[in-house]
């Protein structure tokens, strides 16, 4: 079973390294990783190029933003699982790939995901939020729960049948995305209860009030494209982040 990692970067040269690193001291063999770059004005391909084992893939090219960028990496992936590793992220242990491709062992399994860690930019040891995401039901998407989207692997054959990333998004792409996913009858989701993700804090949907103000925007656009009340699940989705910083020691 191969895995294919996806990750969209640009002007990323102080982490991309870190990040690919990560992925590569990867317990699990069977691994294409697949850089997708917006055409970085420093030396984030270069620092990429030095990394990348001879299987991987290097796209360097003016993009339309991140989803562009992760479609892009999703159409010149071959592997049977796809997954993506933003270059700020990190992945939590060398067990992460093994443990989420013994889930796909059960031909069944469409879709796997499990929790996250906020991190200091500067101190990744530093916990700021635990995202402990809890097991699946339909019934929760109500409610404006999601998965942590970079914890987030699903087979190849169904984002071929259900689609990539709606491009009108800047920055809930991921979560539209997911609404989409989650909420069809094709795909059968399971939960794998552990860290497996460190985001650095300050990415596109955090790292300032006018950025959050622009999530919740779009948030509500894809609740009303997906049959979810925004009246009810934008309160609950972002209520639901406030226990995160009180669990932020767990591990």
């Amino acid at each position: 079973m191969k895995i294919s990692v996806v990750t969209a970067c640009f002007n990323s040269q102080a982490t991309i390294g870190e990040a690919i690193a990560t992925l590569k001291r990867q317990s699990w063999g069977n691994v294409e990783h697949v850089v997708i770059d917006g055409a970085s004005k420093d030396d984030t391909v270069e620092v990429a190029r030095k990394t990348l084992g001879p299987v991987d893939v290097l796209v360097s090219e003016p993009d339309k933003g991140i989803y562009d960028a992760l479609n892009k990496g999703i159409v010149n992936s071959t592997g049977d699982i796809v997954g993506f590793l933003h270059s700020d992220d990190l992945y939590a242990h060398d067990e992460v790939l093994s443990r989420v491709a013994a889930c796909f062992e059960d031909p069944e399994i469409g879709a796997v995901y499990g929790d996250l860690q906020y991190v200091k930019a500067a101190n990744t040891t530093h916990v700021i939020r635990h995202w402990k995401s809890g097991s699946f039901s339909t019934d929760k998407l109500k409610y404006g729960w999601m998965p942590p989207h970079p914890t987030f692997f699903m087979r190849r054959e169904l984002y071929e049948e259900l689609g990539g990333f709606d491009l009108a998004y800047r920055i809930a792409g991921d979560y539209d995305a997911l609404l989409r996913y989650l909420a069809s009858d094709k795909v059968k989701v399971h939960y794998l209860p552990e860290v497996l993700v460190k985001m650095r804090l300050g990415g596109a949907s955090n790292g300032s009030l006018k950025q959050i103000i622009r999530k919740s925007r779009e948030d509500i656009s894809a609740m009303m494209k997906n049959g979810v009340n925004p009246v009810l699940a934008l309160p609950y989705k972002n209520l639901s982040k406030l226990p995160q910083f009180m669990m932020k020691g767990s591990q």
